[in-house]
């Protein structure tokens, strides 16, 4: 979608210990009017108006407290990658009745139960024993829950997500699990200082969802693109994410490294 490449983002592992922490109410709300300055401004290189781009919050590793804080700036969206954690924190603030909880990380089977009780969206189905395991706990719980298929972009061995090409298939299958609402495709780009290399990620990632959109079953949503992080969402609302994944930008440096909350597959 962009040609113009004058605009060279910070990468993610250029940030990491560099985002100030957010401490109070005003410093969420600095933050978010931050990003959400930096989504305008990308919106209106490609021309795409700003409301198409939904900012989820990222609040791993940060306590309940400071999620308050960020509610009390208007957040009422928050991600998280592992559905323990995740599931502590919804316990604890079921007295914010609009507050929704997105599921981003890599699911085991045996922490489907908890996904299905509380999360209003699942980001990283990739297999079809997940789906089989969700749809057996939402029915239970009589819930449905919105899911992204994840797709694994960059090539990398260690990364979860279904490889491109696996793609078509899968989705043929998920109009089985009546539970599980697809709304469409999600993915991490490389991890890299080269703002081109992670731009071929979503690049793919769009293109996909153009070929896939003339062969999915009419049950089965593709309108939605979940790509991009706190170092590299620009790029990806240039090339047509609909919902950029943000977290070190608005909470601040997280004291763990990305790899412990964004698992390698097991080789």
């Amino acid at each position: 979608m962009s040609e113009d490449n004058s605009a060279q983002p910070l990468l993610r592992h250029d940030l990491h210990d560099k985002w100030p922490q957010a401490a109070s109410v005003e410093d969420f709300q600095h933050n978010l009017a931050a990003v959400q300055a930096r989504i305008l401004k990308a919106c209106q290189r490609v021309g795409r108006h700003p409301g198409e781009v939904r900012l989820l919050p990222i609040s791993k590793t940060k306590p309940e407290a400071v999620l308050r804080q960020a509610y009390a700036a208007d957040c009422r969206f928050f991600g998280e990658n592992k559905p323990q954690e995740a599931y502590g924190k919804w316990q604890a603030m079921q007295d914010l009745t609009d507050l929704q909880w997105s599921v981003v990380g890599h699911l085991q089977t045996n922490k489907a139960k908890l996904v299905a009780r509380f999360a209003t969206e699942f980001q990283a189905l990739d297999s079809l024993r997940v789906a089989e395991a969700l749809e057996r706990r939402l029915q239970l719980e009589g819930r449905s829950l919105d899911v992204f298929v994840q797709v694994n972009t960059s090539g990398e061995a260690s990364k979860y997500g279904l490889a491109p090409a696996e793609v078509a298939a899968f989705l043929r299958e998920l109009p089985a699990f009546s539970a599980l609402r697809v709304r469409g495709l999600m993915t991490l780009a490389v991890f890299s200082a080269e703002t081109e290399q992670v731009r071929k990620c979503f690049v793919l990632l769009r293109e996909l969802r153009e070929r896939l959109r003339q062969e999915t079953p009419a049950s089965i949503g593709l309108d939605e693109l979940s790509m991009g992080m706190s170092g590299d969402f620009e790029v990806a609302i240039e090339e047509g994410a609909t919902v950029v994944r943000v977290g070190q930008a608005i909470f601040g440096a997280r004291a763990t490294p990305d790899s412990y909350y964004w698992p390698t597959q097991q080789k």
